[in-house]
């Protein structure tokens, strides 16, 4: 199932969204759960269960005409040479050649080298957000130089702006859309509402939430929302994605330390893509994407958005790490 949509009116158009692939001979089986551009032909990819607290270097080559992804190889894995804190999202930072990881452990947000040493510097988290459970703590991640933000959330709600959402209960996560500047300080904060699950009670294993976030040069966010759906036996698992648009600057900030008001200012959305993969008898194209990042533009001007997803260290041999290219225009 793929669903487009067309935004011109609101800046957004989907131009392409071009089929995933797997690339079993050159990438090194993993927990792939963010990735981010360094310039050219090189990105950074976190896992959330690697052995040591870093990240890989991967280059990805892109089709200049329609944005597929032709090919990925490793270069290897940057080491701080201290443990994994359950790394979900990385973004670099251009200004001091350094990147920052998510960590959903001890929901923190922590500078690295490019050789993958620790900086000591980190992102001043506001503290609305020490109730993050670690299950559903800080995920999503990026940064935009034309901007100078970068932007985060937790993946869920937090447990102090409600109940989260499950298989059973049909209940719509509320999101707080953090932003940081350049001087690491958090700065405008805005609440999210994600969509209604359409998951079944019969679910061994449910997750929902916005593993990813994407800033675009236009000062607009590209959000993932994933909802992950195991069913017993895991014959009719499924994930369903969904890529909104929203844009910050027409949008009414909340206070950061304050309870949510009785009726939010949520974030108005507009849907660019929805797609399902799932496990069946005949089908086994699952795929929990989870990373999400701005890539290069095209011939044409038009850009390209790359996706990773997670295959739990390619779980019993049936899953399998899948990239894939969506492209939209730059307006």
């Amino acid at each position: 199932m793929i669903i487009f949509h067309s935004l011109s009116i609101f800046g957004q158009t989907l131009i392409r969204m071009n089929s995933q692939h797997s690339f079993q001979k050159d990438v090194p089986k993993g927990n792939y759960s963010g990735l981010t551009w360094l310039g050219g032909e090189r990105y950074a990819i976190v896992s959330d269960k690697a052995p040591q607290s870093g990240f890989f270097i991967f280059r990805i080559q892109i089709d200049s005409i329609n944005g597929d992804i032709i090919n990925i190889r490793t270069e290897g894995f940057r080491s701080s040479g201290v443990k994994n804190h359950d790394e979900e999202d990385i973004a670099f930072f251009p200004k001091d050649s350094t990147v920052f990881i998510s960590r959903e452990s001890d929901n923190k947000i922590m500078e690295y080298s490019l050789v993958g040493q620790l900086t000591g510097r980190e992102l001043l988290i506001p503290p609305v957000f020490n109730d993050a459970t670690t299950q559903y703590g800080f995920e999503a991640l990026t940064y935009n130089k034309m901007t100078h933000r970068f932007w985060s959330t937790s993946e869920s709600t937090l447990k102090g702006d409600g109940k989260q959402a499950d298989s059973k209960n049909s209940v719509r996560n509320k999101l707080r859309i953090q932003s940081f500047n350049d001087s690491l300080q958090p700065m405008e904060q805005y609440i999210y509402l994600m969509d209604t699950p359409k998951s079944h009670a019969s679910a061994s294993v449910f997750a929902m939430g916005v593993p990813a976030i994407v800033a675009l040069d236009n000062a607009k966010l590209l959000i993932l929302e994933r909802e992950f759906a195991v069913k017993p036996g895991k014959i009719g698992s499924y994930v369903i994605n969904k890529i909104y648009a929203v844009d910050p600057s027409t949008e009414e900030p909340i206070h950061m330390d304050l309870p949510l008001p009785s009726t939010p200012p949520y974030m108005k959305k507009h849907l660019i893509v929805e797609w399902k993969t799932s496990l069946s008898l005949f089908r086994q194209d699952l795929a929990n994407y989870e990373g999400m990042c701005l890539g290069p533009k095209l011939v044409d001007g038009n850009q390209v958005i790359i996706l990773c997803a997670d295959s739990q260290d390619q779980y019993k041999g049936v899953l399998q790490d899948w990239f894939k290219t969506i492209v939209i225009s730059p307006k």
